[in-house]
Parts: structure tokens; C-alpha cells; sequence
């Protein structure tokens, strides 16, 4: 019974909503995997399977088989949204999970058993899961317009191919005015539909659509994937993009990290603050960004990292390690920087506090001094025996 208590108090309070959220991505990436694998498997088979073989037609069969592989890769892409709890992704995994399964009955093979049964499960799961995926999905303006760019030349390469298909050799169908147009703005350009050489109008408009294609392509790949590779980059060295950066305003700034600094950081997020962690070790500033928590890796007594972390806008400065002689310093630094910020500082050793206070911070605790003053009131039957209790009980479950 302790050993069950001890597990279940080292359990996050929301740990039932992070379970059943990952077990809803968990199924969405599965079935994205197995439609694309069912896919692939299905192309080199012959075999149909099942009481609809003699009632759907070949061609529907291939097609099946065919765009499994991309609604899988589509379905991928879906689960990751669902992992950063995207509404956007709630709603493309919850449309795209009856075609896996419908494209499962329509392929008529015994492979495809597997898909179907896992899509149809997946879809409650999903549903019951609805509250956990409330994100909005932000897109900057530079974004928008260049998804609309790339949509507008296709739709033009499309609408253009398809009126001028007198002018083509081999464009019979908008299908094949928009496979044209695909095949050109990527610079791929098989052959097999090519304009009229006698045709001005024709040579005009693939020169169009290359042109715009590429265009809207790299402008595409440039603002859409640009910035979230930015953003994995930095967060898995530990840093802010500078975009996140220049958004700082009113902040709590944390110089340094430490044991005295993690209470701090697991205070300010519990409550919501915004508030940036600046430290040198990488380690730290790796678990910190690995939380979704705001770190720049630099050194806090250089002006450098104080600068990245818009020190001239933050509403007040926390610097707590355990090195007092290295707090001093970054003290000095910061109420260079921010002459009228207020710095609160802890020091380790009590006898530095009026050092600390030399340095420049306007307020310094000595926790060790703090604690004893709280605890010979909670013996004297003082006031603060809640404050304590949550202290204690804090550090306890720290230790277990």
C-alpha cells in the first residue's frame, strides 16, 4: 500500500489527461504506419479477399491501394498535430480515419484486416479524447499568404492546362491538367505532356506555371518549414528563436539554475508566469526546453544571453544558485543592464547577504536563516504551519 501511494504521488495531477492523450496519438501514428505498410504490401498482390471482390472493379481496387500510402503519410502528419493537442489535427485525424478504413474494405485483401479493425477503433478513442486537443493553430501573415500562393498557382496551372487542352498533346481531363501543372511547378516534367510547339499560347503558359511553380514552392518550403525547423533546432539546443525572443515583454528573468532555482522555475510555471531561464549548463537548459519552458544558454553574468533575454523589458530579476560568489558577478552584470529593476537574490552562505546587497540586489534571503525562523514559530505555535507543511511536504515529495 506505501509502494502504491509513492507511485501514485510521483504521478503529475493531470496524468490521466496526458495518458489518454497519448494513447489517442499513440493509435493515429499506428494506423498511419499500417495504411502506408498495407499499401506497399498490397501493390505486388493479386489476391482479392472477401465477400465485395466480385462487386468492386479493379480500377477502384489499384486506386485504393495507391492513395492508402498517401493518406497514411497525410495521417502522419495529422498524429504530429495531435501531438503539439491541435484541434486542426483532432479534426484531420477524425476525417481521415474512416477513408484508412474505407480504403481497407475497397483494397479486398487479408492484409488490409489489420487497418480496418484499427481505424474503427481508433475513431471513439479519438472522440472521447476531444477536450485534450483545444490548440489553435497560429499562422503569421507571411505563412498564409504563401500557402495561398502555392494553392492559386495550382488552381491556375489547373484551370489554364485544362482550357487551353487543345494546345496540349495529352491533356484530356482536369486530372491531367492538374497533374501537368504538379509535374511542371516541381521541375519534374516526365514528357509525356508537352505544349504545342506551334502553339504561342501554350509555350507562354508553361512558362507561367514553371515560373510561379517554383516560385511558390521555394516561398512555400521557405515559410511553412522554415520556422519549424528553426524552432526544433533551437529547442534541442536549449534556445529561444529569435522570433520568441523579440514576443519578451514584462518578464521575469531567473539567472542561473540550481537546486535552489528548480522550486523557482516549478512556482513560476505552475502559476503561469513568463518568465526566461538564462543558464551555461546545456544539460539544464536541454530538460528546461524539453518542458516547453522558455531558456537561453549563455552565461548570466556576461551581457550577451541578459541582452537575448530582453533584459531592458523584464519586470524583475531572480538570481539563485548555489554559488554566491558567482551570483555576485551576475548581479553586478544585470543591474548594469537594468539599473531600475528590482533583483532578488538568495545566498547560500548568510554572511554573503550583505555582499549580495553591495553587488546590487535590492532584496537578499538567506534560506537557510528563513527556515530556521519558520520552523521555531511552527514550534512556538505561530501562523505560518501551513506555509511550512507545504514546504516540507514539497521537499518530502522531492525526496520519495
Amino acid at each position: 500500500m506505501a509502494g502504491d501511494r509513492s507511485v501514485r504521488s510521483r504521478l503529475p495531477d493531470n496524468w490521466h489527461r496526458v495518458l489518454t492523450t497519448r494513447v489517442a496519438v499513440a493509435l493515429a501514428l499506428a494506423v498511419a504506419l499500417l495504411s502506408v505498410a498495407t499499401a506497399i504490401v498490397n501493390i505486388g498482390t493479386d489476391v482479392v479477399y472477401g465477400p465485395l471482390a466480385p462487386y468492386v472493379p479493379e480500377p477502384v481496387r489499384d486506386t485504393a491501394g495507391f492513395t492508402g500510402a498517401l493518406t497514411g503519410f497525410l495521417m502522419v502528419g495529422s498524429a504530429l498535430a495531435l501531438r503539439r493537442g491541435l484541434r486542426v489535427g483532432w479534426w484531420a485525424t477524425l476525417l481521415l480515419l474512416p477513408l484508412t478504413a474505407a480504403q481497407g474494405f475497397l483494397q479486398l485483401s487479408q492484409y488490409s484486416l489489420p487497418l480496418i479493425v484499427l481505424s474503427l477503433v481508433t475513431i471513439p478513442v479519438l472522440l472521447l479524447t476531444r477536450k485534450r486537443f483545444d490548440n489553435s493553430l497560429s499562422l503569421s501573415a507571411t505563412q498564409i499568404a504563401a500557402g495561398s500562393a502555392l494553392v492559386g498557382v495550382q488552381l491556375y496551372g489547373t484551370i489554364g492546362g485544362f482550357a487551353l487542352r487543345e494546345h496540349f498533346e495529352g491533356i484530356d481531363s482536369i486530372l491531367d491538367a492538374f497533374y501537368f501543372t504538379l509535374i511542371t511547378s516541381s521541375t519534374v516534367g516526365y514528357g509525356d505532356i508537352t505544349p504545342d510547339p506551334e502553339s504561342t499560347e501554350a509555350l507562354l503558359f508553361t512558362m507561367s506555371v514553371l515560373v510561379l511553380g517554383v516560385a511558390s514552392f521555394g516561398i512555400a518550403i521557405g515559410a511553412l518549414v522554415g520556422p519549424a525547423i528553426q524552432a526544433r533546432i533551437t529547442k534541442t539546443l536549449g534556445k529561444m528563436s529569435d522570433s520568441q525572443l523579440e514576443l519578451l515583454e514584462d518578464h521575469l528573468l531567473v539567472l542561473g539554475y540550481g537546486e535552489l532555482t528548480e522550486p523557482i522555475v516549478d512556482e513560476l510555471a505552475a502559476n503561469g508566469e513568463a518568465f526566461v531561464v538564462v543558464t551555461k549548463d546545456r544539460d539544464a537548459a536541454t530538460d528546461l526546453a524539453d518542458r516547453d519552458l522558455a531558456v537561453v544558454t549563455g552565461d548570466p553574468s556576461d551581457e550577451g544571453p541578459l541582452r537575448r533575454a530582453k533584459i531592458d523589458r523584464t519586470s524583475g530579476i531572480v538570481v539563485a544558485t548555489n554559488h554566491d560568489a558567482y551570483d555576485a558577478l551576475t548581479i553586478l552584470t544585470a543591474r548594469q543592464l537594468a539599473p531600475s529593476t528590482r533583483i532578488v537574490a538568495a545566498a547560500t552562505d548568510r554572511e554573503n547577504t550583505k555582499k549580495l546587497e553591495r553587488a546590487g540586489a535590492d532584496t537578499v534571503i538567506s534560506p537557510s536563516v528563513l527556515g530556521g525562523h519558520l520552523l521555531i514559530r511552527s514550534a512556538l505555535g505561530g501562523d505560518d504551519t501551513e506555509l511550512i507543511e507545504q514546504i516540507v511536504g514539497s521537499d518530502s515529495d522531492s525526496n520519495d
